[in-house]
């Protein structure tokens, strides 16, 4: 008789537990308890964990490898899954392939790109080998994520690592990446919130800025400051005109966060208490809320279902609008005099339209609010002086603020101070300290400041489209969106609220039509609140559109250009931000087909769009360097809006085009780069290591992509709702745009895809990395 089998108590064993399917979420997938085989001895010597130690190969050691036999096993026997031991294993993959030593497999390491790893029902005797950057990147990347769930040993799906890279990164991006990216302003997630990677001040104190309202906010912080001793925690109350610009320049040596919106929430112990109200950061140095990477990073969000998230983020914006005068740039004190484009009507909109419909009078109060805010922002921003131009009706980029930018790295103006520095006979530093305290005056630095921080409201920072004229610009993107803006608000007044809505709070409305007597009879009688009807909105919507034909459209070369109102004459600079007056539906229909016929051609290139031509960016030389929003590069928000414009006016095969272009690129980078998202790419060259003065962000990490970026996330999730099925499998086949469209059939498209057309990754990846050498 065989003797009885015995094993220790808590052991399951791979044939009795529950296959899991190979693309589940991490969490899922390695949330479980350890699993162990069966050897066919029944023996248990091999049940705690023996994993045999393959010595690493090398190049021509590869012969020495044993030959696999008629006996191994064969795929057609089921779904084969693999016996690993997760510290020894990542210690095997980095030490034979990562050979740069980034902690990532990527297509520049020179490894042998094969690891043989033990299948699951051998006990790890018999061996498959494992092949190509891909699949050793995502084994890397799960064993990363093994041993953040504390396993030590595994039972991998070779499913895992052969996933469709579209349906991976899809997957990850919507399971993982948002995660990340969130964050809250309260006890439990200051500790995260409050670190700024862009402080230089050396004073590392975390603190929080809080609105003079709202004192029970200031009062809630400050419990978490007695709470939780080892933070530090600096508390701080704003004054009732946050904005004023000598009070923000006297903040740059004490930054902190800016307190954002709360809910009232049960204690647990009978009484009441705030909460943060959760919301999605741009990734890497980028940690707090942004006014425009949150409309983009709303739109993946709405993707992925996750409506309550994005509806948190327009509450906060309201909030901004209410205590801090308007939509931030980002939620840092030195932020305060700075806004960004203008999304937030159609922001809101877009989420009014996906809320549950089983409770529409809460929903309704909702929209009121934020389409109240977004008036109000309107009003006291983007049609109020600075920001307007009375002789022409153009809203302009033109944020208050006093000295150098105190957020950008300690030697982005050198080149511009030095000059300065000298002529005073002291070190550049010396120099910034006396100039931002006002001792030295030097106008002509005003007006550079003037412009630099013009061009960072705009969102392009930086650009020789707005090199030092920024400020004087009737730019086309802000005056798309502000068109936008006064449909939005004409048709929700007139649509959602019977056409009259009142406003709940005073502030100046600016006069219409936007002239220069009319400001100042505004200033001199003063114009409150009132009664808001459509009629009114779409008057605005119709002059501003009449502005834009009347100043920036230009038949002749069938584009839109920023006009100069100093000047008085269009800047004309190709940009490709031109489409987004399909965006805003401002353009006609003839406009339009110009637009498409006769100017997108110098936009596209391999990759996508790029944000402007090569000959409007001019030469590029070491006193002339690159700048990170002109050509070659290409960024999610160009992508999106022009995908969009493209459909709104029946161009869908365009934008179906556009968005596999770039979701080509973003895929070949994630499958040849340990699953990178970048925040920007080379759309030329096919290259996220881009050499522009910020570098790019996303690329700091180790073993597995933890966040992404934020509107790169969002630009891949929209990306893939314009593609169609066939599309969608020849990204992820990496099918280059070359292949799937054909070749252009003229010599004129053929030239413009010959600069791009370089076919191997590998010599794309190695050309862009000498620009370290």
């Amino acid at each position: 008789m065989a003797p009885a089998l015995n094993h220790p108590s808590g052991v399951t064993f791979i044939e009795d537990a529950q296959h899991k399917a190979g693309h589940l979420d991490a969490a899922a997938y390695y949330g479980g308890g350890e699993s162990f085989t069966r050897s066919r001895t029944y023996s248990h010597s091999h049940i705690h964990g023996y994993n045999p130690k393959l010595a690493p190969t090398f190049e021509d050691d590869n012969h020495k490898r044993a030959r696999r036999m008629s006996h191994d096993e064969k795929s057609v026997t089921g779904p084969r899954r693999f016996l690993i031991d997760v510290e020894e294993t990542i210690r095997v993959v980095l030490e034979q392939e990562d050979t740069d030593g980034d902690f990532q497999i990527s297509i520049t390491d020179a490894g042998p790109k094969m690891m043989a790893l033990g299948t699951a029902t051998s006990n790890g005797f018999k061996t498959f080998d494992i092949r190509g950057t891909y699949m050793l990147s995502n084994l890397l990347q799960e064993l990363a994520l093994a041993r953040d769930h504390n396993r030590k040993r595994i039972v991998l799906d070779e499913a895992r690592l052969t996933e469709n890279p579209v349906d991976r990164l899809s997957r990850m991006i919507k399971n993982s990446f948002w995660h990340s990216l969130t964050r809250r302003i309260d006890g439990d997630g200051l500790e995260i919130i409050t670190a700024d990677p862009k402080n230089r001040t050396g004073r590392v104190q975390p603190r929080v800025y809080v609105p003079h309202a709202e004192p029970a906010m200031a009062e809630y912080y400050r419990k978490v400051a007695r709470d939780k001793p080892h933070m530090n925690l600096d508390v701080v109350v704003l004054p009732p005109k946050p904005d004023d610009p000598l009070f923000v320049k006297s903040l740059n040596s004490k930054p902190g966060l800016l307190a954002l919106a709360m809910n009232e929430v049960d204690d647990g112990k009978g009484g009441r208490t705030l909460k943060g109200i959760p919301f999605i950061v741009p990734g890497a140095r980028f940690n707090e809320l942004y006014n425009w990477d949150s409309y983009f990073i709303t739109l993946g969000l709405l993707v992925d279902g996750q409506v309550s998230m994005a509806k948190g983020m327009v509450e906060h914006f309201i909030f901004e609008i209410r205590h801090y005068g308007k939509i931030l740039n980002g939620s840092r004190s030195y932020y305060l005099c700075r806004t960004q484009p203008p999304f937030l009507t159609d922001m809101a909109l877009q989420i009014y339209n996906q809320l549950d419909r089983s409770d529409m009078e809460s929903n309704r109060q909702w929209l009121k609010r934020a389409i109240q805010a977004a008036i109000k922002e309107y009003h006291t921003i983007w049609v109020a002086e600075p920001r307007i131009d009375p002789k022409t009706g153009l809203s302009r980029y033109r944020p208050d603020g006093v000295g150098i930018p105190p957020e950008t790295e300690a030697t982005h103006f050198t080149h511009i101070l030095e000059p300065y520095a000298e002529k005073h006979g002291i070190s550049v530093l010396e120099f910034s300290e006396k100039y931002n305290d006002g001792i030295l005056k030097e106008p002509a630095l005003d007006e550079y400041f003037l412009h630099d921080r013009a061009v960072r409201e705009s969102g392009h920072d930086t650009t020789y489209r707005f090199e030092k004229r920024c400020a004087n610009l009737g730019t086309i993107d802000l005056q798309a969106l502000l068109y936008k803006y006064e449909v939005d608000i004409g048709t929700a007044i007139r649509e959602v609220f019977d056409d009259e809505l009142e406003l709940d709070e005073d502030f100046p409305l600016a006069p219409f039509p936007p002239t220069v007597e009319a400001y100042a009879n505004a200033y001199r009688e003063g114009s409150m609140s009132r009664p808001q009807n459509s009629e009114e909105w779409f008057a605005r919507a119709e002059f501003r559109q009449e502005m834009i034909d009347k100043y920036l459209w230009n038949e002749s070369k069938s584009l839109y250009f920023d006009y100069d109102t100093v000047q008085e004459k269009q800047i004309l600079y190709e940009s490709v931000t031109s489409f987004w007056a399909l965006w805003a539906g401002c353009a006609s229909e003839e406009q339009c087909w110009k637009l498409v016929s006769q100017s997108l051609k110098k936009f596209e290139v391999l990759g996508g769009l790029v944000s402007g031509t090569e000959e409007s960016r001019g030469k590029i030389s070491l006193d002339r360097p690159n700048r990170q929003w002109d050509y070659p590069y290409a960024w999610p928000p160009h992508q999106i809006m022009t995908w969009v414009g493209l459909e709104r006016y029946g161009y869908l095969e365009e934008a179906q085009r556009l968005a596999y272009r770039f979701l080509y690129m973003m895929t070949t980078a994630f499958v040849d780069f340990n699953g990178v998202v970048p925040e920007k790419f080379d759309a030329v060259k096919l290259s996220h290591l881009v050499e522009a003065e910020y570098g790019n962000q996303g690329l700091d990490f180790k073993m597995v992509p933890r966040e992404g970026f934020g509107w790169m996330n969002s630009a891949y999730q929209v990306g893939l709702s314009f593609l169609t099925t066939h599309m969608r499998r020849a990204v992820a086949a990496c099918t280059s745009p070359e292949v799937f469209f054909g070749r252009a059939a003229n010599a004129e498209a053929a030239a413009v895809q010959a600069t791009a057309a370089i076919a191997d990754p590998l010599d794309l990846a190695m050309e862009s990395l000498n620009i370290y050498a």
